[in-house]
């Protein structure tokens, strides 16, 4: 597979586990009515560091060491710090930049309903 065409497998996982975090994944888009896009987007920050093998005859040993990505995500209240596959890193900061959009205009839209809230006090006196 070439890297255009790699797509993180969200679907992929099976079990009781699985479809109970589908389920619930659902009952809460619903509930709230947000758009089915929420699905192809992650939070949390995706990060480049470099760690080193042990082996004394590597470069890591006087060089920078090895590139390894993780994505550090909230999960029930605990964080989580997942490694990523170089392959998988363009789509995982694909859906980290639109997660983080969608987090910057839902903050927005709820600041200017605090500001209308606000003005709509101020002008009733």
């Amino acid at each position: 597979m070439s890297k255009a065409t790699l797509r993180v497998p969200f679907t992929g996982a099976r079990g009781a586990d699985a479809a109970r975090l589908r389920q619930h994944r659902y009952r809460v888009r619903r509930q709230h009515a947000l758009p089915d896009t929420l699905d192809e987007m992650l939070s949390g920050a995706l990060t480049l560091t470099h760690v080193r093998c042990g082996k004394a005859t590597c470069h890591c040993a006087t060089g920078t060491g090895h590139p390894a990505w993780h994505l550090t995500v909230q999960i029930a209240g605990r964080s989580r710090v997942i490694h990523i596959p170089a392959t998988l890193v363009v789509d995982i900061q694909r859906r980290v930049d639109k997660g983080r959009a969608f987090q910057e205009a839902v903050r927005d839209v709820m600041a200017a309903n605090a500001a209308l809230f606000l003005l709509s006090r101020k002008q009733r006196r």
